[in-house]
């Protein structure tokens, strides 16, 4: 029988942590940040080495890693959430240019930390590939990968459907894309060890400490103050439960599942021998990984949106979602039809109403913030927690002068809006990728630019 829940499967193999005391009560620090993840940890990280004597304090609401950085699909990869062409009209091009050098040096950033930490996250850079299956897809594939190669440095090749099944044998492959500023990585793995690395630093994670509301110089939860000149909100997916920030991201959900171990016989079959990530030009993408133990976790759209911008507690996912996750991965890979799936779990992450993330901080109100990465926050967690981590200091570096920096989405619709969009979006996305199967035509479907344009992608 498939477990469901219970974070996500990364926790239920490694081993639940054990708690962390929670906030004794009021107490003063020179910097508070809301929220135990990857972004929240990267700039107690970098804070501390800048300046050791800096009292920083950590307050989660369960442990560490709770949300997203211990349920994601383990993507290291170099993405601009987003896209570049909004920097291009808003800084120049120089600038996008900066912003994707940035992330592509990050990748190898998190890979060199958690070399020099100890921290074994099963980290293999082995690059992104993401696969087209459809004539639509296929013309999507030779667009990206031509606009992509305008780009200085992005390493992007398209592959023709050979090339493609030689590194990963997904059935039905007409062609594929490639670039090689990606890693996999075990998150679960990733964010224990960052957790104990900044604990050695003298960092103090506070856990079962739920914040509330987030004032200038104040952190406020149920169980006492904290004081701090500098008040960080690294919140990701969860920032809608905290008082006025309801409509400031969006929870969006994805889902995972995990097959058993899979035969020497079956790995012959499908390949994937150097361990790339496994993504699709669809418009309601997949995206996989094999994982260290010899697995394939394989992840996408579920139910997308909770009304009210709710949140699971422990990463439980829908039947229906199971079922159509596991149907998508035998399609892809028939030679694991037999393996039994053996775990499924949910998470959300934070999606500004522009779709672009952002890390910023306030001098004069010593408020700061990260996030809205709309699933690409393995990496960009890192490039926010230096960035934090300079601007808090009050230095002029290259990061601090990224694109992103500053940079302000507005707020989403009231309910019932956001609901109804956000459902018929995803709706518009599944009849697209439905319609492009059914009719081979090379064009993406009509309803897909008229679900980006409401979007506001």
């Amino acid at each position: 029988m498939t477990a469901n829940g219970g974070v996500s499967f990364w926790w239920q193999q490694l081993g639940m942590p054990e708690p962390r005391t929670a906030l004794p009560g009021d107490r003063d620090a020179d910097v508070a940040i809301v929220g135990g993840g990857y972004t929240g940890l990267w700039a107690a990280y970098y804070l501390k080495k800048a300046q050791p004597d800096l009292r920083v304090i950590v307050l989660e609401r369960r442990f560490a890693g709770f949300g997203a950085s211990g349920r994601n699909g383990g993507w290291l990869t170099n993405s601009v959430t987003g896209g570049r062409a909004r920097y291009v009209r808003t800084h120049g091009r120089d600038a996008a240019i900066a912003q994707q050098r940035a992330l592509d040096a990050t990748v190898d950033e998190v890979i060199a930390v958690a070399a020099a930490e100890g921290i074994d996250a099963g980290i293999v850079k082995g690059g992104e590939l993401e696969v087209a299956r459809t004539p639509a897809q296929l013309a999507r594939a030779r667009a990206f990968a031509s606009a992509e190669q305008a780009w200085p440095d992005s390493g992007v090749e398209l592959l023709d459907a050979a090339a493609t099944r030689a590194r990963i044998g997904v059935v039905g492959a007409l062609g594929g894309t490639w670039h090689p500023h990606c890693a996999r990585v075990n998150p679960a793995r990733l964010v224990r060890g960052l957790a104990a690395a900044v604990e050695r630093l003298g960092v103090v994670i506070h856990e079962d400490t739920e914040v509330l509301e987030i004032r200038p110089g104040q952190a406020r939860t149920a169980r006492g103050v904290v004081r701090a000149a500098h008040v960080l909100r690294a919140t990701e997916g969860f920032t809608a439960d905290l008082r006025g920030e309801h409509r400031t991201w969006l929870p969006m959900n994805s889902s995972l599942i995990v097959t058993e171990p899979l035969d020497d016989a079956t790995w012959a079959e499908i390949g994937w021998e150097g361990r790339e990530t496994l993504g699709d030009h669809a418009h309601i993408y997949m995206y996989a990984q094999r994982t260290a133990d010899d697995r394939i976790a394989f992840g996408g759209r579920g139910v997308p949106y909770r009304y009210g911008s709710r949140v699971d507690s422990d990463g439980a996912t829908q039947p229906r979602t199971i079922e159509s996750l596991t149907a998508l991965l035998r399609d892809f890979f028939p030679a694991a039809a037999r393996a039994e799936i053996a775990h499924a779990w949910s998470g959300v992450l934070g999606v500004p109403r522009d779709w672009a993330a952002t890390v910023g901080h306030d001098r004069t109100t010593g408020l700061g913030w990260a996030g809205g990465y709309v699933g690409t926050g393995v990496t960009a967690t890192n490039l926010a927690g230096r960035t934090l981590a300079d601007l808090v200091l009050g230095r002029d570096t290259a990061v601090t002068r990224l694109p992103w920096v500053g940079h302000r989405a507005r707020r989403w619709e009231i309910e019932p809006l956001r609901w109804l969009a956000v459902n018929a979006i995803y709706a518009a996305y599944g009849a697209a990728d439905r319609a492009e199967a059914r009719t081979r035509r090379e064009s993406t479907a009509p309803v897909a630019r008229l679900a980006d344009l409401v979007a506001g992608r």
